[in-house]
């Protein structure tokens, strides 16, 4: 079971991106999944997460501008960011945390995927 992720690039300020991350792999449920971001010289920190229920959690930077969704059909979760700002450019991390087919809770990372924000 592995997560793929997609959709980031290079954006001028106000522009918008959209991530794309996928669960690949048989599972039994996703828990909880959510998109993280690390920029140059900082810690990795949360940028928004989704439980199975569909509640919704942001940093307070990103609220209004992020939205974050889900698609149970196909173990997806995506990240629609909206008015960039250059403080936005971060590698972007996609985290679920899921139950394997052996009945473990499991905890995964995707690939960063680059977000770059010009002024």
């Amino acid at each position: 079971v592995q997560l793929q992720a997609s959709g980031g690039g290079l954006v001028q300020a106000g522009g918008s991106l959209r991530l794309s991350c996928t669960v690949t792999g048989s599972i039994v449920g996703v828990i909880l999944t959510g998109w993280y971001r690390q920029g140059p010289g900082n810690q990795r920190d949360l940028v928004a997460q989704i439980t199975a229920n569909g509640d919704r959690n942001y940093t307070e930077s990103v609220q209004g501008r992020f939205t974050i969704s889900k698609d149970n059909a196909k173990n997806a979760v995506h990240l629609q960011m909206n008015n960039l700002r250059p403080e936005d450019t971060a590698l972007y991390y996609c985290n679920a945390h899921l139950i394997s087919r052996t009945l473990k809770l499991e905890e995964l990372w995707g690939p960063g995927t680059q977000v770059t924000v010009s002024s």
